[in-house]
């Protein structure tokens, strides 16, 4: 999905390179700096601490302005406790160098299938069979079960017959909704508050006077 989005936000001519790194789920944020699980789990949040302090010392003397973006999902986290304490990694993290890294948190609330449904047109182009009743009921970025919810907009027995296949299929059906829709979606129309402050947060990155506060 980001591969896809994110050249229709910088532009695809643009001077701008980007990188993703992608991790096994959000895990969890650990206590002081030390990650607490190996490395070869590559959960993001558990590697966080040390992934701040690594990056911050490759870019110690890196003349080009450099920023990172942390993507993950809210899930049915507290959004003010959870963005409080992912600032307070970022600053013990940056504290002991002299780099101005740019960090950033961006989250996909509830679940980046948020984003997905944030764009109905680019949903009925992907899939011209949803289910525009289904999708009628969603409202964006709500607590609800979002997955499910573009399940039961898209997938043919919706959410309840796709679990009943089990976990592998309902990776392999989040993966292909991902790429199937974001290849159509219009980043100046979505209707997710949360993509949008994704959306937001890059085209402020490519101003020379952003701040590296979190909004």
């Amino acid at each position: 999905m980001l591969y896809n989005i994110i050249p229709k936000i910088i532009g695809s001519e643009s001077v701008n390179t980007f990188r993703i790194i992608p991790y096994r789920g959000c895990g969890s944020l650990p206590k002081g700096l030390k990650a607490n699980q190996a490395a070869d789990k590559r959960a993001l949040l558990n590697q966080l601490p040390k992934l701040l302090v690594g990056y911050s010392m490759t870019f110690q003397n890196c003349v080009d302005d450099n920023a990172i973006i942390v993507v993950c999902d809210l899930d049915a986290r507290d959004k003010t406790a959870f963005l409080s304490e992912l600032n307070r990694i970022r600053e013990s993290a940056l504290a002991a160098t002299t780099v101005s890294l740019k960090v950033c948190f961006c989250l996909a609330v509830e679940e980046c299938e948020a984003w997905l449904l944030g764009d109905w047109d680019a949903i009925k182009e992907a899939y011209p069979k949803a289910r525009i009743n289904v999708f009628r009921r969603y409202v964006n970025d709500s607590i609800c079960g979002t997955w499910e919810m573009l399940a039961d907009v898209v997938y043919s027995g919706g959410s309840e017959e796709l679990k009943k296949r089990g976990y592998a299929a309902i990776g392999t059906a989040k993966c292909e909704w991902a790429e199937n829709i974001s290849q159509r979606m219009n980043v100046d129309s979505n209707r997710s508050p949360s993509f949008n402050r994704f959306k937001e947060t890059l085209e402020r990155l490519k101003t020379p006077d952003y701040a590296t506060t979190l909004a």
